[in-house]
């Protein structure tokens, strides 16, 4: 199991001042993730829970957390996004935001989330529908954040270009 801490991508914006930490890790083919958000949770804009949680598009337009997973080796690579509201979506690419499209492996993806005095999201991953076992895995977590002063924070492991870029793989810094 890895504990992980994102950072925010430097801005001039006023962020709110939270902290997002968690732990990820793979049994077999099984991947496990927690996200934690500690802080001024009253200043980040959090959307209530959906009654019939979906999938959706553009997720990342609001409070979002999101990872990336790809094959050590290979250009292709699958973006998961988990809102606050359950609402999710899984996307598969060929190379560095090329062929975006929704992974159709996936019909539902059940994610638990707790708002009790913090946020924190858990989700129990299935690799085996889209990735063997025994393969090595490079991950990248991420999250964006929308305050409610309407303002969004890019959050992740580490930001290795000059701009706020999820999708570049020198960012996948996770190996499972």
């Amino acid at each position: 199991m890895s504990s992980f801490k994102l950072q925010p991508f430097p801005t001039d914006i006023i962020i709110p001042q939270i902290d997002i930490s968690g732990q990820i890790d793979r049994v077999d083919n099984l991947l496990s993730i927690e996200y934690l958000v500690q802080g001024e949770l009253d200043r980040v804009s959090i959307d209530p829970p959906s009654l019939l949680p979906t999938r959706k598009l553009e997720l990342w337009a609001t409070t979002c957390f999101e990872f990336f997973i790809g094959v050590a080796s290979s250009p292709n690579y699958w973006e998961v996004n988990l809102a606050p509201t359950g609402d999710w979506n899984v996307y598969a690419l060929d190379g560095y935001r090329q062929g975006l499209r929704p992974e159709i492996a996936f019909g539902s993806l059940p994610f638990t989330i707790d708002r009790s005095d913090n946020l924190r999201l858990n989700l129990g991953f299935d690799l085996s529908q889209i990735i063997k076992t025994d393969l090595k895995l490079e991950v990248a977590i991420t999250a964006v954040i929308k305050s409610t002063q309407n303002e969004i924070s890019y959050w992740a492991l580490t930001h290795t270009g000059t701009e706020a870029d999820f999708h570049r793989r020198d960012s996948f810094t996770i190996d499972i």
